[in-house]
């Protein structure tokens, strides 16, 4: 069962938590990305293959920590090392790739450092792990959802996002599923709209529905 998102967020605090302070490539790594794939209730081993090999230029043998053929290319680093070198690293590696395995992404991290370069929008986002809670929704195609453009927005609308969310997923959780769920939060978006937007009372907005 496909995980909501108020979970994955949960799930995003306790990885942070869990692995902070960790530093060391060759003994953290594969269990690192390991859990990030369950943060998203997904198997790592259903997609990404660690350690897969592939001829860089020069006709030398490479080694990608992970890769999601035709989705997704990660580098890992030791805490505190240069991850500009390590993408032109990731980069090196896509020569040796068949068209149908290049990656959409290049994820690379130091543990306390994320790097996600989308190479289709060619658009960098970074965060720290502390802040992932805060950045999970542009790792959401590890869940195979379409691209989405993330901009600033009115906090207000913002938060009102977060607790329609809310409603949506308590809302399931009690077993109100379906259309009537979807007439109900539709119902609610319009009463915000009206009331913030057009000052109409809720009592006036009510009449329509």
């Amino acid at each position: 069962m496909a995980l909501n998102w108020n979970e994955i967020k949960e799930r995003a605090i306790s990885f942070s938590k869990e692995w902070e302070g960790t530093f060391n490539e060759d003994a953290d790594a594969k269990p690192f990305l390991v859990d990030l794939f369950n943060v998203f209730g997904i198997s790592r081993k259903k997609f990404a293959s660690f350690e897969y090999r592939v001829k860089k230029l020069g006709d030398k043998d490479g080694y990608i920590d992970l890769l999601w053929k035709g989705t997704l290319l990660i580098e890992m680093k030791s805490k505190g090392k240069n991850l500009d070198k390590a993408h032109k690293q990731a980069k090196d590696y896509l020569h040796g790739l068949k068209e149908y395995e290049l990656p959409k992404y290049i994820l690379v991290s130091d543990f306390e450092n994320f790097r996600l370069y989308d190479l289709e929008e060619d658009t960098t986002v970074e965060f720290k792990l502390k802040d992932l809670v805060k950045n999970v929704q542009h790792l959401d195609f590890i869940l195979g959802y379409p691209k989405k453009t993330y901009k600033e927005q009115d906090p207000a609308n913002i938060k009102a996002a977060e607790l329609m969310g809310k409603l949506h997923d308590r809302l399931e959780e009690i077993g109100y599923t379906g259309h009537p769920l979807e007439v109900y939060l539709y119902a609610h978006s319009v009463l915000f709209v009206c009331r913030r937007y057009y000052h109409i009372s809720k009592t006036t907005v009510s009449r329509f529905y």
